[in-house]
């Protein structure tokens, strides 16, 4: 019976040990759990702040490390053909940029006469929207009227901004372009380095890992990233191409000028999800109307277009990309309008490659069970993993 009696006071003991030690750990998950939340919601607060006002330097170099890791899998493969990594890295980026420069020349020289043309085309597309403006002239005078009281009351603003902003596009061009020359030539040399190095950077990121699973997990991310932004960057530039290919070879039956800029024009737009196809469909709108007479066929560039977009985002797309790589839409339009007011028109182009990288790494890390810590169990871990470790810390008490 004394046996009996101190075996069971024993077994309580431990069992008031094991419960204490259990609130102890939720107290210490709890605080640590609260304290990360709070140095990441500072984080998430000011680190957007930060990214706009150094646009100059975190724009080039994000840009730079979304392109290397698109080009990873070309730089693997000269790798196994035996070529040394910097001359790998070289070819790699030489092949890059003569494709940027091939597609920026299809684009840029046609466009420049386009805009040139802009002043005197303004009476053909006067009289083509001359039906559509006499329907809506009630609306116009209400804004004629609007706009005359605002820019009355705005002349000395107007004039206090015309005094400092460049006086042509020389002007500005000269202002701008040494600038963005540095960012250019600083994204470049980011791009080479990181491809030369990143063999041994990733051999040495693996081996760093205290354990064998660690390792395992670290590689396993690093090319689930590597797959996931160069297998959707090679996709979608394909697709973006054929789809203005498909434009240009229409609007070149139409007897549209430069059809293959406006093709240029249409991939590039692609890339924005949701937002470019609109400012596609509108530029190919004023393109017609600077074009053609009737304003039924001076529409039907942009129509045109719009049926063969619907066709590929709707059909080819999903297609192609499957669910692998499917995002959702809620995501990308946050993804849209966060970038694009941190970093304009090229933050929106790297807004998606930005969201697949953070979706594969933490799809492959796990995510805070952030209702969790604010509901139900009080830690960023979620109830099965806090059930799972109470059980194993009893088996362990048990042995």
């Amino acid at each position: 019976m004394a046996e009996d009696r101190g075996r069971a006071k024993a077994e309580s003991a431990r069992d008031s040990t094991l419960r204490q030690i259990e609130v102890d750990d939720f107290r210490r998950d709890r605080l640590l759990a609260a304290l990360a939340l709070i140095l990441g919601a500072s984080f998430c607060l000011g680190f957007p702040f930060a990214l706009k006002a150094g646009a100059e330097f975190f724009l080039p170099l994000t840009a730079a490390i979304v392109v290397s890791i698109a080009l990873v899998p070309l730089l693997e493969w000269l790798e196994r053909r035996g070529l040394p990594s910097a001359l790998a890295a070289f070819l790699a980026l030489a092949g890059f940029v003569a494709l940027v420069n091939a597609a920026l020349a299809i684009i840029v020289l046609p466009a420049t006469g386009w805009f040139a043309r802009i002043p005197e085309s303004i009476p053909r597309i006067q009289s083509n929207l001359a039906p559509l403006i006499d329907f809506y002239s009630s609306l116009q005078k209400f804004v004629d009227r609007t706009l005359t009281s605002v820019a009355t009351g705005t002349e000395a603003t107007a004039q206090a901004v015309a005094a400092t902003a460049p006086s042509s596009v020389v002007d500005y061009f000269i202002s701008a372009a040494p600038s963005a020359a540095i960012q250019l030539f600083f994204a470049v040399l980011v791009i080479f380095f990181f491809l030369s190095g990143w063999t041994r950077l990733r051999r040495a990121t693996i081996r760093r890992r205290g354990s064998f699973d660690g390792a395992m997990q670290t590689a396993r991310v690093i090319q689930n990233v590597v797959d996931a932004t160069a297998d959707y960057l090679a996709t979608i530039t394909m697709i973006n191409a054929i789809l203005g290919l498909v434009v240009a070879l229409l609007l070149w039956a139409l007897g549209m000028p430069s059809p293959f800029m406006w093709g240029g024009i249409v991939s590039i737009c692609n890339f924005v999800p949701y937002l470019g196809p609109i400012v596609a469909a509108a530029l190919l709108g004023l393109g017609g109307l600077m074009t053609f007479d009737a304003v039924g066929f001076a529409l039907l560039p942009a129509l045109l277009f719009i049926g063969v977009h619907l066709v590929e985002a709707n059909l080819v797309t999903p297609l192609v990309l499957g669910k692998r790589l499917t995002i959702n839409p809620l995501l990308i339009l946050v993804s849209l309008s966060f970038w694009g007011w941190v970093w304009g028109t090229p933050g929106a182009l790297l807004a998606v490659p930005l969201l697949l990288i953070l979706q594969t790494i933490l799809a492959s890390t796990g995510t805070p069970d952030l209702a969790g810590f604010l509901f139900e169990h009080g830690t960023l871990t979620t109830a099965e993993e806090v059930r799972d470790r109470l059980n194993r810390k009893k088996e362990d008490g048990d042995g």
